[in-house]
């Protein structure tokens, strides 16, 4: 298999590259001397296989003696080869890789969605200038019916998804929705194609005789480097004195654009740093990298030595380098809940129709740390809950940012209502950018 050289570390989003090289010559066999016919399921799980060992971060805990050929695909095999370490290697086809990652667009009505009880589904965000948007939905708003069908009644039968209708423009549904507020309101929305802007909720607040940048970032993908520029520019140009960056939802990405994060934010006091080290397995330590910190697509920086980085247990990957990566270098301050722990990534590689992303390396940071399995913990241990827009004070992890601004402390603890941590990170595979895409709507 030939590398895509986009490098990742990412658990719910992929490299926006193109895959090509394979061949389109069915007559071609492997090698090795295995006479599959190229790209069926035989040739692909026997690639697959020598791949895996030769660049699988953990090869050396593979299988002695196995026969790639008798299982039925190559998902199959990768969890027969799966290492106990490993929650986060995963598979996408072709199109799936293309119509997820390549677009940054979906078909539909640009809400996520979360069921928060067994009979209420909230909105986690909503994407700008989408239909839904365009509506005036809002996240934490809360659908009641669709179609005038109540919610719990859906749920109970299992037909919500189905309420919703298939990914596809043209869609209209009649949708009603309950603000923080209490107000209702209802609007026939038709699914378009939205497009996944990774910043939200961008505002500035004035607390304690200082103005306090606040913004979302929701993925590291290929717009994102821009989307960063746009929201710097501002910051930049209303001379913040502090920066609260949610990453909450933020399931990790293009490493670069952790990079590019983390500079734009400390910019004079980590340029020329080391912002990670790579490190691969034995077969390709030729390949480890010490990586300094970079601009790569930005402009103006901040120059901040503190940042305030709010996390629950879907921050995950590239999220957490932000974190680990400035921490030798500049006060980062933590609050929410535990992160997802994934201190490893993968180079995306091309398998006939498919682009696997098993785990290759590890990172560190300046320091060698690394290997938080158990993921981050925070600073100021507060729970999230679904119960206002980004960049309000009720809403908890915000509110808890504010009061440590303001009283230089973390604020006493409490348990929110609607508790929505993603749960059982610790025990189950992170989830992918196309579990992901399933919350959306």
């Amino acid at each position: 298999m030939k590398p895509l050289r986009s490098v990742l570390s990412c658990s719910l989003c992929a490299a926006l590259i193109a895959c090509g090289g394979s061949s389109s010559d069915n007559s071609n066999t492997t090698g090795g001397g295995n006479n599959f016919a190229s790209c069926s399921f035989a040739d692909q799980n026997q690639r697959f296989f020598e791949y895996m060992q030769e660049d699988y971060f953990w090869n050396d805990s593979l299988p002695q003696t196995i026969e790639p050929e008798a299982y039925d695909d190559v998902y199959q095999l990768l969890e027969e080869l799966r290492a106990p370490e490993d929650r986060y290697s995963y598979i996408l086809t072709q199109d799936e890789y293309d119509a997820l990652f390549v677009s940054a667009e979906y078909a539909g009505f640009g809400f996520s969605q979360q069921q928060i009880s067994a009979e209420r589904v909230k909105l986690r965000f909503v994407y700008q200038d989408s239909p839904a948007w365009d509506a005036g939905m809002r996240r934490a708003d809360e659908i009641i019916a669709i179609d005038g069908v109540p919610v719990s009644q859906l749920l109970a039968n299992g037909t919500y998804n189905d309420a919703l209708g298939p990914a596809e423009s043209g869609i209209t549904r009649d949708i009603t929705w309950r603000t923080p507020t209490g107000d209702e309101q209802s609007a026939t929305i038709t699914k378009d194609e939205v497009a996944t802007n990774t910043v939200m909720g961008q505002t500035i607040w004035q607390l304690d005789g200082q103005s306090v940048g606040y913004f979302t970032l929701d993925a590291f993908i290929n717009r994102t480097g821009n989307d960063l520029n746009q929201v710097f520019n501002e910051l930049d140009a209303n001379n913040i004195d502090r920066l609260v960056i949610d990453l909450r939802y933020n399931g990790g990405g293009l490493i670069r654009y952790a990079n590019q994060l983390a500079t734009q934010t400390a910019g004079t006091q980590v340029q020329g740093k080391t912002f990670i080290q790579y490190r691969f397995n034995d077969n390709n330590a030729a390949q480890n990298e010490t990586v300094p910190f970079s601009l790569v697509d930005g402009i103006r920086q901040l120059d901040l030595d503190q940042v305030i980085v709010l996390t629950t247990g879907a921050s995950c990957s590239s999220s957490e380098l932000v974190i680990n990566s400035l921490r030798p270098h500049v006060d980062v301050i933590t609050i929410g809940e535990t992160s997802c722990g994934k201190p490893v990534g993968q180079q995306p590689q091309e398998l006939c129709d498919k682009v696997t992303f098993a785990i290759n390396f590890e990172t560190v940071n300046s320091e060698g740390q690394g290997q938080y399995y158990d993921g981050l913990s925070p600073d100021c241990p507060v729970n999230d809950a679904i119960v206002a827009d980004w960049g309000e004070f009720a809403d908890p992890l915000t509110g808890a940012a504010r009061d440590f601004i303001v009283n230089g402390q973390c604020p006493v603890s409490t348990a929110a209502m609607e508790h929505v941590s993603t749960p059982a990170y610790k025990n189950a595979p992170i989830f992918t950018m196309k579990d992901k895409r399933a919350t959306l709507q």
